[in-house]
């Protein structure tokens, strides 16, 4: 059941305080007029034997041409007073109901308007909020500021209340971008200072097998951190918004990609079918290279590796307006539970932390970062049989100049 809005409760209580009051008026009003009518009829025509010391009137009232007595003179002036208090009751209810329910159902019209007003700076707070909560990215829509222009009441304070926490977690996500890139960037010196020193050592004449043997884990370990680190930097880069954007056909990169990871499928055992079909869309291409790349280098590095496997890599244009990069791949079965910790940062089936000599574990995060990024987005799916289903979805180009 849908619940009541707050609109609709303030126009009801509105309206029924207002109609509450217009019955307390009509009976106020009844009960003033019934009590004057009696103050009249006693103060002139009141009962001689009343008792009370005043001199009363005695009336002789003629009624068709035969002069009553005082008594049935006042008996008939006590029926007329009984008509009129009748008539007056019978004229406030009838009129008065009738024009209370006129007078409220303008009450409830003007209540749904002074509601719709008061509450709409809340609405703006809503709308502020729900862009923010809609964002692609967590801080995607910190941009986002409510400004309510106003007197300085209740709602305005909530207002401006809200737009500085929002403030505030935009300067933390971005100070926190700022240091990720900060870190990755002044740790590559140190990497590439040791991979030279341990190159050096190597290639000495006077190196040792153990000293060779030595070297070249070292070098894989510094491998293995320096593509972290790049991974981390490009993570940083793909969670900023595409400002400069460049016409790119996904097709060419698609092309572009198959041919440079042909090298590493050969050696893995994978077969790579390409399907390239015009894909235009607008953007960073370097970042789009990398979300293809990235595709691409995972389907054939969780794959099965006895001449068996392949990948499906394929371009096209889809309905909507979008243009879709879709990779899939044999490999073993993925529980459809497991899929969202594959897009979470060094993370790998199971949940499990990642970090390999082929892989920092950054792959899909970042995959999701740059669709995020070009107003796109990405999902999986197992696929049957075993392996994924990768879709990544792009706003396809609205002009194109090819």
């Amino acid at each position: 059941m849908r619940p009541i809005s707050l609109r609709v409760r303030l126009t009801v209580v509105y309206g029924a305080l207002f109609l509450l009051a217009g019955l307390v008026l009509l009976g106020v009003t009844y009960l003033l007029f019934n009590q004057e009518v009696t103050r009249i009829f006693e103060n002139k025509y009141g009962d001689p034997d009343g008792g009370d010391g005043r001199n009363r009137r005695f009336l002789s009232i003629m009624l068709d041409g035969v002069p009553l007595s005082p008594e049935a003179s006042l008996a008939l002036i006590r029926q007329q007073e009984e008509e009129l208090r009748s008539a007056a009751l019978t004229s406030l209810i009838v009129q008065g109901v009738i024009a209370l329910a006129v007078v409220g159902a303008l009450a409830f019209g003007l209540g749904w308007l002074v509601a719709g007003r008061v509450l709409a700076p809340l609405h703006r707070v809503t709308a502020t909020a729900r862009r923010i909560a809609a964002a692609p990215i967590a801080d995607r829509g910190l941009a986002a500021r409510i400004a309510l222009e106003g007197p300085l009441d209740e709602v305005k304070e909530l207002a401006d209340t809200f737009d500085t926490m929002v403030e505030r977690l935009a300067h933390s996500f971005d100070g926190q971008r700022r240091f990720v890139a900060n870190a990755s960037h002044e740790l590559r010196t140190p990497l590439t200072l040791n991979r030279a020193l341990v190159e050096l050592a190597m290639h000495r004449r006077t190196a040792s097998t153990d000293v060779k043997q030595l070297g070249e884990s070292l070098l894989e370990i510094n491998a293995r951190h320096e593509r972290l680190i790049s991974g981390l930097l490009l993570l940083a880069r793909a969670e900023h918004e595409i400002a400069d954007r460049s016409q790119v056909d996904l097709a060419d990169v698609v092309t572009h990609v198959v041919g440079q990871t042909a090298p590493e499928a050969e050696q893995e055992k994978v077969t790579v079918h390409e399907e390239a079909f015009p894909a235009p869309t607008s953007g960073d291409a370097l970042l789009l290279e990398r979300l293809v790349m990235n595709l691409v280098e995972n389907g054939i590095r969780h794959n099965t590796h006895d001449g068996t496997g392949w990948v499906r890599v394929s371009s096209r244009t889809a309905a909507g307006g979008q243009v879709t990069v879709t990779v899939t791949n044999t490999g073993p079965a993925v529980p459809p539970y497991d899929i969202p910790e594959l897009f979470k940062p060094f993370r790998k089936l199971g949940g499990d932390r990642l970090v390999t000599g082929k892989s920092a574990g950054l792959g899909l995060s970042i995959v999701r970062s740059v669709a995020r990024a070009h107003g796109g987005d990405v999902v999986a799916r197992p696929r049957e049989g075993g392996g994924l289903i990768v879709t990544a979805m792009l706003p396809r180009a609205t002009t194109w100049n090819p």
